[in-house]
């Protein structure tokens, strides 16, 4: 589950996570005017300026683990394994993005947001360790849907590696859970542009 969790964090360090990061910046000085000029979706213009290469090497190191924590518990993923693995792997990073996404659009209504990212650091330490820790109770269910942040690498893990229940259960959670995470931060960040505009016209 460390490597899981550690390829998709650098696969959204990658492609998001300095761009969304830097969108309190944006609101601060002004140059978010700019990027809603552009004639593509703002969300989209604000969320791929930047691409970190060196994150991909991470990425790469994170896929090391997986395969030698395989090999030292004797589990050889079968074809269908890998092909859920893949798709799981992209829905954990929507989730990164998305709650990142929620973070940093806060700062349309604070001036010092820099809090913000080590709020996203905070909550994904949670990410790291094993859901059976945290029971059934309310903890769990709050992390898993509404802040999704434990199902984010042991969902993954546990479609490649032995599984007890069904996978389409478990991917069935996963898509769930990153669909409503991803569209409540697009909602939000709505939300927020109509207010900027109202702030600076």
């Amino acid at each position: 589950m460390v490597g899981t969790h550690q390829l998709i964090g650098q696969i959204f360090q990658a492609f998001f996570y300095v761009n969304v990061a830097n969108i309190p910046e944006l609101v601060r000085t002004g140059k978010l005017d700019f990027m809603l000029l552009l004639p593509v979706d703002s969300q989209f213009a604000v969320s791929t300026r930047q691409f970190g290469m060196d994150n991909i090497v991470n990425a790469l190191v994170g896929v090391g683990i997986v395969i030698f924590a395989l090999a030292k518990m004797h589990v050889t993923p079968g074809p269908i394994q890998i092909l859920l693995y893949i798709p799981a792997v992209a829905l954990g990073v929507a989730i990164h993005y998305s709650i990142m996404l929620f973070l940093c659009t806060i700062s349309f209504w604070i001036v010092r947001a820099q809090g913000l990212v080590f709020g996203y650091y905070n909550l994904f330490n949670i990410a790291r360790y094993p859901d059976s820790i945290f029971g059934h109770g309310i903890f769990r269910f709050v992390f898993s849907w509404i802040i999704p942040v434990i199902v984010v690498a042991n969902i993954p893990a546990r479609l490649l590696g032995r599984i007890f229940e069904g996978p389409i259960p478990l991917m069935a959670h996963l898509a769930g859970a990153a669909i409503l995470a991803l569209a409540l931060s697009r909602a939000f960040w709505h939300f927020a542009l109509r207010r900027y505009s109202s702030a600076s016209s």
